[in-house]
């Protein structure tokens, strides 16, 4: 992830990869947690809530350098940043509200699946024969958790998969963002414009929520406030590109509360598809080739 030199610390691998685990620990419960809410109130309440409440933490926070560490000549991708940061959350609590809290997590965080191809479409630079290979495995998984064979694809896979296409995007812009942003600066208009795009979603799609449900959506707030600060301080410790095959513990958390809280026990192919998504992950993030784009594009997992 990219971000500015104070602070930086020599590497430690180690407490990189608890850091970076202990973030995508949060992202699973962010997931969770909105499958909670949802009960209460609609999709694009649950999306505001999530923004808004990291607005509030992180603008003081910026703030502390003065209205100059806003200056931006990179309007225009925080905007692409945010858009699509947006509608890979959206799409991904909508899938919640559809199929299993696992498998919608499992096909959204596909997404660094689909970087290399999205890489090749915007910089026509060559992608190593190892990342397509790493890419195809982690369709093949994909397939499997979706098993169209037995009843199509439903809304809320299709859904998941958008977020992944999303998603993707997402990684990306923050690695083009990170070339001359600090950390704290791409943080804060992400959160500013979510917060503004997620306003008329929730105006739109508002459902007045009892108080009982406020805890559950302060709580996702803080899970995704918290997965930010702990992967901005990982990366203090080690580079993106060797923390970046940790994104796929999501996958296994979010599996785990899924059939802990909600009983849904992974089918064994859901179990293969893991398996093939998160190791053909790992193959296309190790993958390296001189004429392709960096390693760190496709490993960046700062999340959106």
């Amino acid at each position: 992830m990219p971000g500015d030199k104070v602070g930086h610390r020599p590497e430690n691998l180690g407490l990189g990869a608890i850091l970076t685990t202990a973030a995508f620990l949060c992202v699973a419960l962010v997931g969770a947690l909105a499958k909670a809410s949802g009960r209460y109130t609609s999709t694009g309440v649950i999306l505001l809530f999530q923004n808004l409440i990291c607005l509030v933490f992180i603008t003081p926070v910026v703030l502390r350098g003065g209205w100059t560490s806003l200056r931006t000549g990179k309007l225009g991708l925080h905007v692409l940043r945010a858009a699509t940061g947006t509608a890979c959350w959206y799409s991904l609590f909508f899938a919640i509200t559809q199929i299993p809290l696992a498998n919608a997590t499992l096909l959204t965080y596909s997404a660094p699946l689909w970087m290399p191809l999205i890489a090749w479409i915007v910089t026509r630079q060559k992608v190593a024969k190892a990342t397509w290979a790493g890419a195809g495995i982690g369709f093949a998984g994909v397939i499997l958790v979706l098993q169209p064979q037995d009843h199509g694809f439903a809304v809320g896979e299709v859904s998941a998969l958008a977020g992944a296409v999303f998603l993707a995007v997402a990684m990306m812009s923050v690695r083009w963002l990170g070339a001359t942003e600090p950390v704290t600066r791409i943080l804060f208009y992400y959160f500013l414009l979510s917060t503004v795009m997620s306003a008329p979603i929730a105006a739109f799609d508002w459902q007045q929520f009892p108080a009982r449900a406020r805890p559950w959506l302060v709580a996702l707030g803080f899970a995704q406030l918290f997965s930010q600060v702990l992967i901005v301080v990982a990366y203090r410790y080690a580079p993106a590109e060797k923390l970046g095959p940790f994104i796929y513990s999501v996958i296994v958390f979010t599996a785990l509360i899924d059939w802990i809280v909600w009983d849904h026990s992974p089918t064994p192919f859901t179990y293969l598809g893991m398996a093939l998504v998160i190791g053909g992950g790992l193959v296309a993030v190790r993958a390296r080739s001189a004429a392709s784009i960096p390693s760190q594009v496709i490993a960046d997992p700062l999340l959106p």
